[in-house]
Parts: structure tokens; sequence; C-alpha cells
């Protein structure tokens, strides 16, 4: 819920703070690498999204000190169970979100300095070849700096942490009829001077 127009997308109020959950890191995979269909979920679905990653340690940061603890930017795919996020397990997130190879990141990890705005780029998702995710990063409602000093309030941030900032309007499960990924499905997670992921899909 960290983008205006995927808020609009569900008539969902914008949040006035960000809603966090986590990932483990098992579900990191290689930027290319497949993605597994787990047979626990017949719900499937993608979501592109610009993550950062931490540099350096550091708890109760300031906004204004923020990008001193970010080392640079990255693509990330956050593969989503959507059943077991929305209606299993009391309807907590996360694990619907940490399925192994549920975190494709890549292809760099590009600096803020080499970036002519990270909150301003262009940021889309591709199922086979269609064009499904179609944003800009200005739509962020909660931006690096804020994101950095709302988590460090809560956990101490270390040097390789990665924080996804959310995802633009598009996904499969908003759509009528759903969207769900299949076996043999290609994704494409791309942001504008950052780079591609391609992810296929296997069981």
């Amino acid at each position: 819920m960290n983008y205006v127009d995927h808020c609009k997308e569900q008539n969902y109020p914008v949040p006035q703070e960000p809603i966090i959950f986590s990932k483990f890191a098992s579900a990191i995979t290689e930027p290319n690498g497949a993605v597994i269909h787990p047979k626990e979920t017949d719900s499937l679905d993608y979501e592109v999204e610009l993550a950062f990653v931490i540099s350096r340690r550091g708890k109760h940061i300031k906004e204004s000190e923020a990008m001193s603890h970010v080392a640079g930017y990255t693509v990330a795919h956050d593969v989503s169970a959507r059943d077991w996020q929305m209606k299993k397990n009391g309807k907590q997130w996360l694990l619907g979100k940490t399925f192994d190879t549920f975190c494709p990141l890549g292809p760099a990890i590009v600096t803020p300095s080499s970036l002519s705005d990270p909150h301003k780029l262009g940021i889309r998702c591709r199922l086979n070849g269609e064009l499904v995710q179609n944003s800009n990063t200005e739509q962020l409602v909660h931006k690096t700096g804020a994101l950095v000093a709302f988590i460090s309030r809560f956990m101490t941030l270390e040097p390789g942490d990665v924080v996804l900032t959310g995802t633009p309007p598009g996904v499969g499960c908003f759509r009528d009829p759903p969207i769900w990924l299949k076996k043999g499905d290609v994704v494409e997670c791309e942001i504008d001077e950052i780079g591609k992921i391609t992810n296929t899909i296997i069981q």
C-alpha cells in the first residue's frame, strides 16, 4: 500500500504510516532465477518493486540522515501467494510472502548518485510479454528516507538488509477475472536506470 495509484486501484485510503511485513532470506533468489510455484497455493501473483539495500548499521535513524545508510537500489519481484496472504493463517501476510524463491533481486545494486532521482523512475512488469504494471516511483507514498526512519524505530537495520518499497497497480489479484501465475509463465520486472530481471515459473 505504498503507491498512491495502487491504493486508488483498491479504493483503499492512503496509509499515514508504512505497512511493514517480512520476507525471510530464504526467499531471495538470483535476478534471472526460476520461481517455484508451491503446491500449497493456487493464487500466485507478481509484484514489481523498487528495493534499497542498507549499507550501515543504525537504530532510530533520522530521516535527514537516512540516505547515509543506503548503499543503493535494485529491482525486486515480490512474488505473493494471495490465498496465504489474504485468507489463511489469520490473514497475516508473512507466509504468503516468504516461500522459497519469492524474492528475486537484481540485476545490480545501483548507487544513489548514479540515479537521476530514485523517486522519479519508470517501473513496470510484463507477464509473457504483456505489460501488466506500468507506473512511476514518484507515486510512492513513503519514500526511502521515511522508510528508513520508520523501520529503524522498531529494529536495528544491518548492512545487507533489503527493503522493498511496495508495488504499483496492475497486480493479478485485483483484476477481473484475477490473473494467477502458472507453470511456464515468464515475468519481467524493470525499473528505469536500474535494469530488468526475468523469472520463469516452475513447479
